[in-house]
Formats: C-alpha cells, structure tokens, sequence
C-alpha cells in the first residue's frame, strides 16, 4: 500500500513543478509588456491626465503663470452653442461614417468573394486610398467640389449649369465630409469582412442549398451571424475614427463657414492655437474624450453580446 502512495506523491511533484516552470515563464513575459507601457503611459495616460487638470485653468497655452478657476470653463462649455454644434457634427461624422462604411465595405467584400479575374485588382483599388494621408486626400477632393475650378463646377458648366458653393454651404459640407472620409477608408472595412466571408466554412451554405433555402435567407441566417466578430472589429474602429476626424475637415472647410462644419477635434485645435484659449480647450477635450469612450464602450458592448447569441 505504501508503494502505491509514492505514485499520485511523484505525479504531483512533477504538476507542480511544470506549474511553477509555467508561472516563472509567463512572468517573464510581462517584461515584455514595460515598454509599450511606458510609452502608453507618456504619451497617451500622463496627457490626458495633465489635459483634465488644465480643463481648470484660464491658460492661454503660452504663459507661465495661470489661475485654477475651478468649474468655470465647465459652465462655459455647456452654455456655448459652440458647444452642441460641433457635438452634432461630430456625431455625424462617426455614425454616418460608420454606417456607410460598414454597408459599402460588406457589399465589396460580398462582390470579392466570388471568383472575379479582375478581383485582386479591385480590391487593390479600394484599398488603395487608405494609403494616402487623410490631408491629402482632402485636398485631392476640396479640387473636385471648389466653387472656383473645381471639377464638379466644370462639368456643370459644361452641360450649362449654375455652378454650386458646396464647401460653403453649411446644410452640405457636412456630408461631403462624410462621403470623403468613407471613400478613404472603406478599404479598411472590406478586408475586415473579406477575411471574415473567406473564413466561413461553404458546408454552411451547402446544407442551406439541400434544404431550398433562398440567398436572402442564406445572408440572413448564416453569412450574418457568422460574421459578427467581424462586424464588432468593423463597427468599433470605425466609430472611434469618425469621431476624432481631423484631417480631412482641416483640407475641405477648415471648419468652415463659420463653425458650421468644425468637429469636436478641429474645434479644440483653433481654440488652442488660434484663440489662445488652452483651458477652454482642454474642457472640449475632456468631453470629446468622454463622447468617443461612452459610444465606443457602447457599441463594443452590444456587438459583443450579438457575438453570443448568434
């Protein structure tokens, strides 16, 4: 009885050994993570931190001297018009960004899953503008749509048309915003989802066909669901993205007229460096921050439960 005691002891001294080998290695490990840390951590946690606490100063963003003034630019950022109309803005370029980048990015991958001779070409055109500085491609469009020798105007001239001032106007220039930041990075969509479709196993759509299902139902019932992880990557990237758009609203409007087409960002940044108003724009920032951390957390969590229950 003695000797088969000794069996389980030997067994359990090798278990925990391999779980102390184990536990050492993936410590070590973690000294891999410090310095992508120690960056995460200067350039994104410390200024953010500092960000909040200049929110309560009147800084100019050039003196040395400033006053704490406690919740005042609060106030002042929930009293000005400002305020609401860059939110709205905002929200319109990530949700309407968002939305069409999703629907136009799934219908390319859907076209490119087939076996087109042309499809590795397409897909490199798509992608291609993804490449391209956001700035630059909002010159290259700001080009297309200017009232003085834009292309757009030419071809109305063209065909004996008023020309049009769709930079300048504030009920359209937001949405040629939105339309220019989608034609960016719809690529970035595509492949997301062409990955996906590519890993879903044809078995599915097989049985599908045995039991007569139509290719509505089929989209519908498998190509959806199965792609939900997909759409979570998709959804989340593209709402943090259009909301913190920069670049493009810089080329086009430059916010523009007025403040008709200013996004939280462009607005923070003409606060800083145009009026000298650090405090105040540190406040803008805090909410900005607070906006796209809400909507995204938001939008994670809810794709993430779809996940499940497809």
């Amino acid at each position: 009885m003695a000797e088969l005691t000794k069996v389980p002891e030997k067994t359990s001294m090798k278990t925990k050994s391999a779980k102390l080998k184990r536990s050492r290695r993936e410590s070590s490990l973690w000294w891999m993570y410090l310095p992508s840390v120690l960056i995460v951590v200067l350039f994104i946690v410390y200024p953010f931190i500092d960000g909040i606490r200049i929110s309560f100063t009147n800084w100019n963003g050039f003196s040395q001297t400033y006053d704490y003034i406690g919740l005042d630019q609060y106030k002042r950022m929930f009293a000005d018009p400002d305020t609401w109309l860059v939110v709205k803005n905002t929200l319109l370029y990530g949700i309407g960004s968002t939305i069409l980048q999703n629907i136009v990015g799934l219908g390319y991958a859907l076209l490119l899953n087939h076996n087109l001779k042309v499809r590795s070409f397409t897909r490199t055109v798509i992608y291609l503008p993804v490449i391209i500085s956001p700035l630059i491609m909002g010159y290259i469009w700001y080009f297309f749509f200017a009232f003085q020798g834009g292309a757009l105007n030419d071809i109305f001239l063209l065909f004996g048309k008023e020309p049009i001032n769709a930079l300048g106007n504030p009920a359209v220039n937001p949405y040629i915003i939105v339309f220019v930041n989608t034609f960016q990075f719809v690529g970035i969509a595509m492949i997301i989802y062409l990955a996906g479709l590519q890993s879903i196993s044809k078995d599915y759509y097989e049985a599908a066909n045995i039991d007569g299902a139509t290719g509505w139902q089929k989209f519908k019932n498998i190509t959806i669901p199965l792609l939900m992880p997909s759409i979570t990557i998709n959804m989340v990237l593209n709402i943090i993205g259009g909301l913190k758009l920069f670049d493009v609203i810089v080329a086009l409007t430059n916010g523009g007229p007025g403040n008709a087409s200013q996004s939280m960002s462009t607005f923070m940044y003409n606060l800083y460096f145009s009026r000298q108003d650090a405090g105040y724009a540190a406040t803008q920032g805090v909410l900005m921050a607070v906006i796209i951390l809400v909507i995204s957390m938001a939008a994670l969590i809810y794709f993430k439960r779809k996940e499940v229950e497809a």
